[in-house]
């Protein structure tokens, strides 16, 4: 196909690339170091007009919207249904010129199709999704949504949208592209491939070496941290649970840092129990956080056993990417744990199996030789597989066939 010149990338939030990175935001300025005319368009709802900046050479055109995120659903629903039209106002607005040769849509969500459908039409260029949520059907597993209902089928008719515009789709893992090609049997096989999460290794420097477990009071403890959402989707009960089951080793204890819906609730257990081997956080500066990662001893990862896709965790890359051995609750749909045996980086077990849990834990905990290998084993497998440049190479490539 043509040369690549320009990009656009659209998505819900992306921070200032001054102040905070993460996924997305290292693959567009990977972009941006490669060559390419990169613009970002991205609902901000701290703003109040929509503007064009330049945030560490990325091109970012902020538009004002509702909450998109939050605990009140009908106001996220309604933010989502709006965004499209929100995003179209302010692309004519600043006379954004349309005649981009790539557009980058990630999802969540789904809801972007329509604005994308206009760009896409308006400028002829290839439409690449990255698909990292498979809605509507999450949020059906989860209970927070009725199948075949009404609103399902509204979504899921943007999801249909969605598979056919695009020209290329990006998957987490071969699960992830086994079950959309299974539930979506109009769709050109060929579309879909592999490309996993990514990790930018450089974020390791933004822990401080001299940073000690008594700076967290945590001297003389084994660590066991979860960093990120906490949400329906982590079913973090099964961590809690495995906590209780662990109250008689006065070493190890659980750090959960994040927030999410089921934070409060998930407090309360900790009360409710009485277990004195958990602390719970709200999210944490990168580097503190990242302070406390390097100082920990596991990372846990847990998924809800009710989903029927196979969802596959981002927050495992900070693990990988500090050398700490994973230990897992998750779903039998999800091909995460297979891989973690693949990679041998952790042990895994089917979420709700508290007594698997424990025996897997027991293990980490008995042997630090075990921990560091696994580690290692992680660190390694990130290095040579999951680079951000590595992605970038894999979607490029896409576009050459």
């Amino acid at each position: 196909m043509a040369e690549i010149k320009k990009v656009i990338f659209l998505g819900l939030g992306f921070p200032n690339v001054e102040k905070r990175n993460f996924l997305y935001s290292w693959l567009m300025l990977e972009f941006k170091r490669q060559g390419h005319d990169v613009l970002v368009l991205t609902a901000d709802d701290n703003r109040k007009h929509s503007e064009v900046l330049m945030e560490g050479g990325l091109k970012v055109l902020r538009v004002p919207s509702t909450s998109l995120f939050g605990s009140n659903k009908l106001v996220k629903g309604i933010s989502n249904v709006m965004l499209p039209y929100l995003y179209k106002r302010a692309l004519k607005k600043h006379n954004i010129a349309m005649d981009f040769d790539l557009i980058l849509m990630p999802t969540p969500p789904i809801t972007l199709i329509d604005v994308v459908l206009w760009i896409k039409k308006k400028s002829n260029g290839k439409l690449y999704l990255i698909l990292r949520d498979i809605f509507p059907q999450n949020a059906v597993d989860l209970k927070m949504m009725k199948p075949k209902g009404f609103i399902h089928s509204f979504f899921r008719k943007k999801e249909i949208k969605l598979y056919q515009a695009s020209d290329y789709i990006g998957c987490m893992s071969k699960a992830n592209v086994d079950y959309v090609k299974k539930h979506n049997a109009y769709l050109n096989p060929q579309k879909l491939h592999l490309l996993p999460n990514w990790a930018e290794l450089a974020e390791i420097d933004y822990a401080d070496p001299n940073a000690t477990k008594a700076q967290f009071g945590l001297e003389g403890k084994i660590i066991a941290i979860f960093g990120g959402n906490m949400g329906k989707p982590q079913k973090l009960e099964n961590i809690i649970n495995l906590a209780k089951e662990c109250q008689d080793l006065e070493d190890l204890v659980f750090f959960m840092v994040g927030r999410g819906t089921e934070k409060p609730r998930i407090a309360k257990m900790v009360k409710d129990f009485g277990l004195t081997n958990v602390i719970i956080k709200d999210s944490l500066p990168k580097e503190e956080y990242n302070n406390l990662l390097s100082l920990a001893d596991i990372g846990l990862i847990s998924l809800s056993q009710d989903f029927t896709i196979p969802n596959y965790p981002s927050k495992v890359l900070s693990y990988y990417m500090f050398k700490k051995p994973v230990l897992a609750s998750v779903d039998i749909n999800t091909d995460f744990g297979t891989d973690q045996e693949r990679i041998q980086c952790g042990l895994w077990s089917e979420a709700g199996d508290i007594d698997a849990f424990k025996k897997n834990m027991m293990k980490l905990y008995k042997d630090e030789n075990l921990r560091k290998q696994l580690g290692e084993n992680g660190y390694q497998y990130v290095t040579q597989n999951l680079t951000t440049e590595i992605a970038y190479k894999t979607i490029m490539s896409q576009l050459s066939q």
